[in-house]
């Protein structure tokens, strides 16, 4: 073989160990989807719980009992075929996902489920379904109770992205619960994201899923990046073929979170450093508890014993308001506009101090 051939191929495989990372360095990833040489998360024995849990006195129910059935449709909008008993519904080989009839974004959302027994199959062969927020975000729902499977497909997994910080399986048969915080993305009016879906999941009251980023919808074999869709969407239910039950499914829809700022309290009035020289001085409720109304670049200012200082926006030429702080000054003018004392109000409370000689 010719040295130019060596170095042509010696070119080509370097691109090729070069290409992947670059995927993933662009997708956030640093397995690939479904890596059975991703570590495999310890086994752990999940705590007693006393099922079902009774939802919350704002949660909107799903599922508590047969008729609750008429809240869920198959994905063409038809009834499901879904099994129903007295207090769960279980799924049925080829009838399709189900879906919810109402749509939500930010949840805060229960669930409870039942792997079939006896357990039958392997890996994602047994007791397989998942639950998804906005119909796009899975949470895999699978028996890995002595079932080892890849690490991003195990029970409460974030389905071809993120493993669960442990193993915390029941065995089949027995109920098994999912808490879940879920916080939709967000795209701009061009449809590019701003940020994006995050997951908390506790397993049998165990976390295991920490605020977790998506980096996109999940999906089987690939890799999904986002694509803008509306803020509410229906909760589903996955058919994957296996007799898994579900029953005491409810939701508490969130406020959705809002940058904090630090709040605005705009002048009424416009004063003079004149005029707001007038309130400079001591103020005195006790002898050792007094306040101090200081003028410093234009802006009058008040002190207090414990060495806190506010600025003071006037709203009008009694009543004052501290800038960041929920504090009201009234002063206490006479004839001549000049303070005799004010009144310290916070939180509910009204202290009067009189002016010092």
């Amino acid at each position: 073989m010719s040295s130019k051939n060596l170095m042509l191929i010696a070119k080509n495989s370097i691109c090729l160990l070069i290409f992947p990372a670059f995927l993933f360095a662009q997708s956030g990833a640093l397995w690939r989807v479904h890596d059975l040489y991703r570590t495999q998360p310890p086994i752990i024995t999940p705590p007693q719980q006393y099922l079902p849990v009774k939802p919350p006195s704002d949660a909107t129910v799903l599922f508590s009992q047969k008729q609750d059935i008429e809240k869920w449709q198959g994905m063409d909008g038809k009834p499901t075929k879904w099994i129903t008993r007295d207090d769960y519904f279980e799924c049925v080989k080829g009838s399709g996902y189900i879906k919810t009839k109402q749509s939500f974004g930010d949840v805060q959302l229960h669930v409870e489920w039942a792997a079939p027994t006896p357990a039958h199959g392997k890996s994602q062969g047994r007791g397989n379904s998942g639950v998804f927020l906005m119909g796009l975000y899975e949470v895999q729902v699978l028996d890995c109770y002595e079932n080892t499977t890849y690490p991003d497909g195990q029970t409460a997994a974030i389905y071809g992205q993120n493993p669960p910080q442990v193993n915390a399986c029941r065995p089949p048969g027995e109920w098994q619960s999912y808490d879940i915080v879920f916080h939709r993305p967000h795209f701009n009016s061009l449809g590019r994201l701003t940020s994006p879906a995050r997951i908390t999941v506790f397993h049998n009251g165990i976390l295991v899923q920490d605020n977790v980023d998506l980096w996109g919808g999940t999906d089987w074999l690939k890799y999904r990046d986002y694509e803008a869709h509306a803020d509410k969407l229906p909760l589903s239910l996955q058919d994957h073929g296996n007799p898994v039950r579900y029953r005491n499914i409810w939701l508490r829809e969130l406020e959705e979170n809002t940058p904090t700022t630090a709040p605005v309290v705009e002048a009424k009035i416009e004063l003079s450093d004149a005029d707001l020289q007038k309130y400079v001085g001591v103020y005195k409720k006790k002898e050792e508890n007094d306040y101090r109304v200081e003028l410093a670049d234009h802006k009058l200012w008040l002190y207090t014993l414990s060495h806190r200082k506010y600025e003071l926006i006037p709203q009008s030429r009694e009543l004052f308001f501290a800038r960041l702080t929920a504090i009201d000054i009234k002063f206490d003018l006479d004839n001549t506009g000049t303070p005799k004392g004010l009144s310290y109000t916070f939180t509910g409370d009204t202290e009067y101090a009189k002016r010092a000689e």
